[in-house]
């Protein structure tokens, strides 16, 4: 449980920085988005910025994941980067909260997060330089300019996400791949890797995440209430109606009551309660099937450790 409530408050401080930003970031709004409580959060995380750290780290190590996996599909030093830069810009444009949070909000943060940002430009800034040792000696340019092209980079994709823009990230990928193979390999390289072609990944819409976990073949349109009813469930395992309906913010019962029956009929929920027969409340359990979808459709896929 203690693994749930930490995902739940990783999602809400995101969702909180993306409407009001790192600054105005607090314990009380991040615990009201997550609908714990304070002594929840602090149970957790010591305070507002230790869960500000957690998600940059978090997001920070999926990035990492991501571009190492696909620069490990290349040899070629160029094609590598390529590789790697692709996968990092389409994953900034399928998850853009989390992109503006790491790239853009975390410039406001504690000491920690900038030194941890530091590094993380130290290591793209080696990637780059390992240019020098595919050229001779005599051409290589000086030790500052893989430093100098990721930290401009770094600059492009923050003034991006800053203004809001809204074409996609990924476009930028060919003149971005021409500031890091000029200084190395020449206008004719780089003039060459400005005109190749750039494989757009369609955004990804939180329905289509379904698709990934195997589950397009539900016979259930995945409302948020839907997922949130049985989120509810997940987090608390033989809930009744009505502590159901107050997680959910649902005032009408009977409403609550068609959603559950529903669910149960679809084989998403079991109700091991004695119910209304002995006039005591229902105990609601989420089956195999229902645990999937939460699994699939929620914040839990992104912050589970």
């Amino acid at each position: 449980m203690h693994e749930i409530q930490r995902a739940r408050l990783l999602a809400a401080a995101v969702d909180v920085v993306e409407d009001v930003g790192y600054a105005g970031m607090t314990v009380g709004a991040i615990i009201e988005r997550a609908r714990v409580s304070r002594k929840t959060f602090y149970e957790v995380f010591s305070d507002r910025e230790d869960c500000f750290e957690a998600v940059f780290d978090h997001i920070s190590a999926h990035a990492s994941a991501v571009a190492t996996a696909a620069y490990a599909t290349q040899t070629d030093w160029l094609a590598s980067i390529h590789a790697a830069l692709g996968a990092l810009l389409c994953l900034m444009d399928e998850e853009p909260a989390l992109a503006r949070l790491w790239v853009v909000e975390a410039l406001g943060a504690r000491r920690p997060v900038l030194e941890r940002r530091a590094r993380a430009m130290s290591i793209l800034a080696g990637v780059v330089d390992e240019g020098r040792s595919v050229i001779s000696e005599r051409a290589q340019p000086p030790e500052l300019t893989a430093e100098a092209t990721v930290g401009g980079i770094g600059h492009i994709i923050y003034a991006r996400l800053l203004r809001g823009s809204p074409e996609p990230l990924i476009d930028l990928l060919g003149q971005l791949m021409y500031t890091i193979a000029l200084p190395y390999l020449g206008a004719a390289r780089a003039h060459a890797e400005r005109r190749r072609p750039t494989r757009r990944a369609p955004p990804v819409r939180k329905a289509d995440r379904t698709r990934k976990h195997g589950l397009e073949d539900l016979k259930i349109r995945l409302t948020y209430r839907t997922v949130r009813t049985l989120e509810a469930i997940f987090e608390q395992p033989g809930a009744s109606n009505r502590e159901i309906a107050d997680t959910c913010g649902i005032t009408d019962q009977g409403q609550v009551s068609k959603l559950l029956s529903r669910l149960e009929g679809l084989g998403f929920t079991e109700n091991r309660g004695l119910g209304q027969e002995r006039g005591l409340p229902n105990a609601w359990y989420l089956t195999e099937g229902g645990i999937k979808i939460v699994q699939a459709t929620s914040l839990h896929e992104r912050f589970a450790a």
